[in-house]
């Protein structure tokens, strides 16, 4: 089948290379021209494990290509993907939705002919009705069809999501679209995924009502954690005792950092706004909400404690800073807050991340990027491991610090308390 990709960001670049690599021909299009000749010649501007390779394979199969040209791409495509950006509103919790509109306004002047228009973005209920009214205006109605087919694709497993998804959601009441949307993804569904097909409306809502459910499983089980720290529980055994209900399960129960990403926070504020305009309380995705914000601040607190409260020239060590392992984004990443905060209180902070220097610190003082774990941990007062990548798991603290004993804050519940006390250091976890 003949596909468009409009964006070239995280969710559009890796579902046009899995569509592409599934056989079909795909263009991926954006506006921005230096990334889309940046992905001519191989180089993907995101980090995502496999994706470089599988954007070489196909591109070389002339299978996938770029343009910048949106007219021309949409006018040779049979199915059309929009895969732009939808934050949230600066100064508010609502969706905006302006690159969503402004794609539709320019899709309403290239339709040639019958042409099935798919959200794959995040969108809020009613988008799709939206799209339709700004594509009416231009177009027959039996020229098009606007259906809601939202991702699941999680950072860091985006490509193994794509090929073996849970499920694959296609909001539409037309049948003929239903029909050709279920052969594009037979391949998929051949491996076991389900196909659901509901309203369009449904389909919207599925996709915030999942990040908003699984955003509040990481927010109970912090709140646990924190009772657990004082009771003396483990809260490792809470979450095993829990998830070997299979009502509950035991996935995003792992106690940690706050939330953060390109999803969760603006999709649980989304669905809160959507809520509001139809004048139902979502109040437990508001507790949510607010229990994440406060949780950066809240490990500080334990940041402080561990110091006695003395940060000023205390070498502190960040041993990742990215929001979750095997991603570049620092999306409301709890580091944006903790870093900042301790720099301000006069400590002396070094951060080592495998995908390298970060610009979102350069303009404060006293943070500095080492590019080896070694070089991070020299001298260091206090280890803070803040995310759990694999390069973190099996450090020799002994060989790295030799002669200095730093405290270890393993905000990932990393190590084991009895071996890490065993080899002389102070260690601290999150509900242990």
């Amino acid at each position: 089948m003949k596909l468009c990709i409009i964006g070239t960001g995280y969710v559009g670049l890796v579902s046009g290379v899995c569509f592409s690599d599934l056989g079909n021909d795909v263009i991926c299009v954006d506006k921005d021209e230096d990334k889309i000749n940046l992905l001519k010649k191989g180089k993907v501007p995101i980090y995502e494990p496999g994706l470089s390779e599988l954007v070489v394979k196909n591109f070389r199969n002339k299978r996938l290509s770029f343009s910048s040209n949106l007219k021309t791409s949409v006018k040779n495509s049979d199915i059309i993907f929009i895969c732009v950006g939808t934050p949230t509103k600066k100064g508010g919790r609502s969706a905006d939705l302006t690159q969503i509109y402004n794609v539709a306004k320019e899709l309403s002047l290239s339709i040639n002919k019958f042409k099935i228009i798919i959200t794959k973005s995040t969108v809020p209920v009613t988008t799709g009705d939206e799209i339709e009214k700004i594509l009416s205006k231009k177009n027959n109605k039996h020229k098009f069809a606007v259906v809601s087919n939202p991702e699941f694709l999680r950072e860091g497993e985006a490509i193994r999501d794509f090929i073996y998804p849970d499920r694959i959601v296609v909001g539409s009441n037309e049948k003929k679209s239903n029909r050709i949307l279920k052969n594009l993804y037979s391949p998929l569904i051949s491996k076991g995924a389900q196909y659901l097909n509901t309203s369009r409306r449904a389909a919207e809502l599925i996709k915030y009502a999942s990040n908003a459910f699984l955003a509040t499983k990481i927010t109970f089980i912090n709140e646990i954690a924190n009772l657990c720290e004082n009771t003396g529980i483990n809260v490792e055994d809470i979450s095993i005792g829990m998830g070997l209900d299979k009502r509950i399960g035991s996935r995003f129960l792992r106690a940690g950092p706050a939330y953060g990403g390109s999803c969760f926070p603006k999709d649980t504020k989304a669905i809160i706004s959507t809520a509001d305009k139809f004048k139902t309380n979502l109040s437990v995705i508001k507790s949510v909400v607010r229990s994440n914000e406060n949780r950066s601040n809240l490990l500080l607190k334990r940041v402080y404690e561990i110091l006695n409260n003395r940060l000023k020239n205390k070498k502190i060590t960040f041993l990742g800073v990215t929001f979750k392992a095997n991603t570049d984004d620092m999306r409301d990443s709890s580091s944006l807050i903790m870093i900042p905060a301790l720099a301000k209180k006069g400590a002396l902070i070094k951060y080592f991340d495998p995908t390298g220097y970060k610009n979102e610190f350069k303009k404060i003082k006293n943070v500095s990027f080492e590019n080896s774990i070694k070089k991070s941990l020299k001298d260091s007062d206090l280890i803070i491991i803040h995310t759990e990548w694999n390069d973190f798991k099996s450090i020799n603290f002994k060989h790295f610090v030799k002669g200095k004993k730093p405290i270890i804050y393993d905000m990932r519940n990393i190590y084991s308390h009895t071996k890490i006390s065993a080899q002389g250091f102070k260690y601290f976890s999150v509900g242990r």
